[in-house]
């Protein structure tokens, strides 16, 4: 089937080509996936400034999604797919076969890092689904954070970038752009742009947003986020 992108979807795929890391904020159903591949695949073929590109995702997403999405667009079938799932066995099969793009899911995430160590090879890493990179504490985030000097390119995709409150960006943003723009450590996030809400006489339970937070920290993101 001939691609035939909307305006959005053409913008969105400009925007990760400019930007080497970037998020995309859209609602499911927006056509996330062609544009981020349109975009792969230009930087691949045609640009030749990737490799390797690592997708992580749900499992289920991990299993036919991604690939099925190549399939239907007559300028995506020939981009090759390693899905990187099984026991450990045929995950190192996966990881070792030859492929443009390899997808893994995100609980594997940790076992990835360790298996390559100092031979990882990704140059881009798309994170589907992204918001499951919000707890800067998970194991999944400080295992990729340790490997950002060698990836070139991220993408992030997500329609729900926040979904329990602002607290929830700091991590995301952080393995944009490691801490340019909401601050090095979550402490200093959340002392900038946050007050105390739930405490006692000692401990604080829960932050709140402090007024007019909302609309500087869209603003300091405007220039890598697309929503």
């Amino acid at each position: 089937m001939i691609y035939t992108p909307h305006r959005y979807q053409a913008y969105f795929t400009s925007r990760i080509l400019d930007t080497p890391k970037v998020a995309g904020w859209l609602e499911c159903g927006l056509g996330k996936t062609v544009s981020t591949l349109t975009a792969i695949n230009e930087l691949i073929y045609c640009r030749f400034m990737v490799r390797r590109v690592l997708v992580v995702a749900p499992k289920k997403v991990c299993e036919a999604t991604w690939q099925d999405e190549a399939q239907k667009w007559d300028h995506l079938k020939h981009l090759r797919f390693s899905t990187v799932l099984g026991n450990e066995r045929q995950r190192l099969a996966a990881l070792y076969r030859a492929a443009d793009i390899y997808i893994i899911n995100r609980d594997n995430v940790q076992w990835l890092v360790d298996t390559l160590g100092n031979e990882w090879f990704f140059d881009m890493v798309v994170l589907d689904e992204a918001s499951s990179f919000k707890n800067h504490q998970a194991k999944r985030f400080r295992k990729l954070k340790t490997v950002l000097p060698r990836v070139s390119r991220i993408v992030e995709l997500t329609g729900t970038p926040a979904p329990r409150d602002l607290m929830d960006l700091w991590a995301q943003i952080y393995l944009l752009d490691e801490g340019q723009r909401l601050g090095r450590t979550i402490s200093a996030y959340r002392a900038q742009w946050f007050l105390p809400d739930k405490r006692n006489a000692t401990t604080i339970f829960s932050y709140k947003a402090a007024e007019g937070s909302d609309s500087a920290i869209r603003q300091r993101l405007s220039d890598i986020c697309i929503s």
